[in-house]
């Protein structure tokens, strides 16, 4: 299938990457980590620098806040070379990281390549998933070179009392996907329904030779996991390659988004999905095609719901200005209405735009990152608020590349106190990523 305007490259997992040059990026670092962060020193704050070590390197997602204000989280790399989970905790004036866990990778099939928001459960336990590792090696990420189709884990914290802080968490791999029929490559968060069972998506794989990905569900049986295929997507006009989880809508459907496929431009461009639960089954309804013109194209993120049940969300790429859009989907006489809220900069092809999920305050504020837009080109974080009918833009900071990090893939989570914690991939003093802190 033929994809229009769309300057990127797939690795091995089938997964759209911008086209930039890893020696570029690296040498854009190297040149730019003298560079003062011109951030309003108010307002943005990085709490911990990464170092590539044995607290990780590179995080790609967002982190995980409990009812004491400790911050946990995921880094892709690191650790034993296949990236860690971590816990920061205040003390005092400062934040101090306790690694959590270091995935091993293959042969140990303990997983590799967290790209996944930990998500706590009501007893503790910290459940997540990797986009690689398992014993099934014809899976491969060329991101890392980390093998395997991909691993669902939870983790415990150790069973001495009392614990010491560098202590390692108790891992489980609770499921270790296939490829087919089960899918392959889960990456962002898992949810919960009321009866304990996990829903999550994964990027390709999924039956019948299919490479467009899966819904899939997770549910405890037998004193282990079972896993079985929720939707499987067909690369037609119900889309194909979700890189984003799912979400409960208030009507208890799943909600979420493809970044390819579809039925316009060739397929290329990705949609909007909901998936019904019908009787013993589910059924897929695709409620918006996008087309790769105005609206945006490649959601990697997924959506999120307003109390009236609109759904919001967001685009890599294209879009009015070609870096990506911010968008508005309501119910409407039975169908769906979509709205372009806000289109960001940025060459047409070039995934520079959101690549997670917005985080809407009470007020109705929507704020999220950008992965390579903003003033300096090395992403931002935003806020869009409502406004006489329309939406007003602010830019919370604009990533430097320097000592306050780069390339924000991460959606963000507030404290009780409304300020605002998320990563940035890259960047930082030692070039790694940083976990950060803005009080809007």
């Amino acid at each position: 299938m033929a994809h229009a305007k769309q300057d990127r490259t797939r690795n091995a997992a089938g997964i759209w990457r911008p086209a930039v040059s890893a020696a570029a990026l690296a040498l854009t670092f190297f040149l730019c980590m003298t560079a003062a962060s011109v951030a309003r020193a108010q307002s943005y704050h990085v709490l911990y620098n990464f170092t590539g070590g044995a607290d990780g390197a590179n995080p790609h997602v967002g982190v995980t806040l409990d009812n004491a204000g400790n911050i946990y989280g995921t880094a892709y790399g690191g650790g034993a070379g296949y990236g860690t989970a971590y816990k920061l905790a205040r003390h005092g004036s400062n934040w101090i990281l306790s690694p959590l866990y270091s995935f091993k990778g293959n042969p140990a099939n303990d997983g590799a390549g967290p790209d996944s928001s930990l998500v706590i459960s009501s007893n503790g336990v910290l459940y997540g998933t990797t986009i690689a590792g398992g014993p099934y090696t014809f899976c491969q990420i060329l991101f890392g070179g980390y093998y395997g189709c991909g691993t669902v884990f939870t983790l415990r914290p150790p069973p001495t009392r009392p614990p010491t802080p560098t202590a390692p968490w108790v891992e489980n791999v609770i499921y270790r996907f296939t490829l087919e029929p089960d899918g392959a490559y889960p990456r962002n968060s898992i949810v919960f329904d009321s009866a304990g069972k996990l829903y999550g998506t994964g990027g390709n794989g999924g039956g019948n030779n299919g490479v467009y990905g899966v819904v899939w569900q997770l549910f405890p049986e037998g004193g282990g996991w079972s896993e079985v295929p929720v939707y499987v997507f067909t690369g037609n006009a119900d889309g194909g390659k979700p890189q984003s989880g799912v979400v409960f809508g208030a009507d208890g459907n799943l909600y979420g988004t493809n970044s390819e496929y579809g039925t316009n431009e060739f397929g290329c461009c990705g949609s909007v999905f909901q998936i019904v639960r019908n009787g013993s089954g589910w059924t897929e309804n695709t409620l918006y095609d996008f087309t790769d013109g105005n609206d945006g194209s490649a959601p990697y993120g997924g959506v999120i719901q307003d109390a009236a049940g609109n759904l919001y969300g967001t685009t890599t790429t294209d879009g009015a200005n070609g870096g990506g859009t911010v968008f508005e989907l309501s119910p409407s006489n039975g169908g769906w209405t979509f709205e372009t809220i806000y289109s960001f900069s940025g060459a047409a092809g070039q995934q520079v735009g959101p690549y997670d999920n917005l985080v809407r305050d009470s007020a109705g504020n929507l704020y999220g990152t950008t992965y390579l837009d903003g003033r300096y080109g090395w992403g931002n974080v935003f806020k869009l608020s409502p406004s006489g009918g329309g939406w007003t833009y602010t830019s919370l900071h604009d990533f430097t590349g320097g000592s306050d990090g780069a390339a924000p893939r991460c959606r963000l989570v507030f404290d009780s106190n409304g300020n605002l914690y998320g990563t940035a991939s890259s960047g930082g003093g030692i070039g790694y990523g940083v976990v950060f802190e803005i009080t809007p």
